[in-house]
């Protein structure tokens, strides 16, 4: 069940953006619009109470449940940009506004960029991991929530390989082609 309200969280985050930049840019409803785009974090509190009744009334925690935790996180680290990214296009699309810029490619923007990427997966990750402990504490039964910590703990290591990528950008920043000429 709580994979299924998973998929229908994510499903229903993205109907509200689009909701809400259609009522935005297409019929000029900007109250509407902005309902809409702050109704999106309203269903990561309906995953996260489900997941804990789920838990709460006995089942074996799995890593479907603590992917609940890590949407939740991934959502509120990067939902804002996600909505910024889309708003974007709309507005180019619909509203005449500028077309949108694409991730920089080179130098100390690329750079820039990377880490702040990286700075968004950390907190996604603390939200996330913080939510699997808490619901491990809240739970208090460990024998039932193991595989919650062990996801927090791969979860960690993707974190750690994604800021060495991350960093690689910074210590050999790529140079624009037309530098690199010498």
């Amino acid at each position: 069940m709580i994979g299924l309200l998973i998929v229908a969280c994510e499903i229903g985050f993205w109907l509200f953006i689009l909701m809400g930049l259609t009522l935005r840019y297409v019929f000029r409803q900007k109250k509407w619009g902005a309902f809409f785009l702050i109704c999106t974090p309203i269903l990561d509190l309906v995953l996260l109470a489900a997941t804990y009744m789920d838990l709460r009334q006995g089942a074996m925690a799995s890593v479907i449940h603590g992917l609940a935790a890590v949407y939740i996180g991934v959502s509120l680290a990067f939902g804002h940009q996600m909505v910024k990214w889309a708003d974007a296009r709309f507005a180019y699309r619909f509203a005449g506004g500028p077309k949108p810029k694409g991730k920089p490619k080179y130098g100390k923007e690329r750079s820039v960029y990377e880490m702040v990427g990286w700075a968004r997966h950390l907190a996604a990750w603390v939200i996330g991991a913080g939510l699997l402990f808490g619901l491990t504490y809240l739970i208090q039964a460990p024998e039932r929530t193991e595989s919650l910590m062990q996801l927090a703990n791969v979860w960690g290591m993707v974190l750690a390989i994604d800021f060495l990528i991350s960093i690689s950008y910074v210590i050999w920043p790529k140079k624009h082609p037309q530098n690199m000429a010498g």
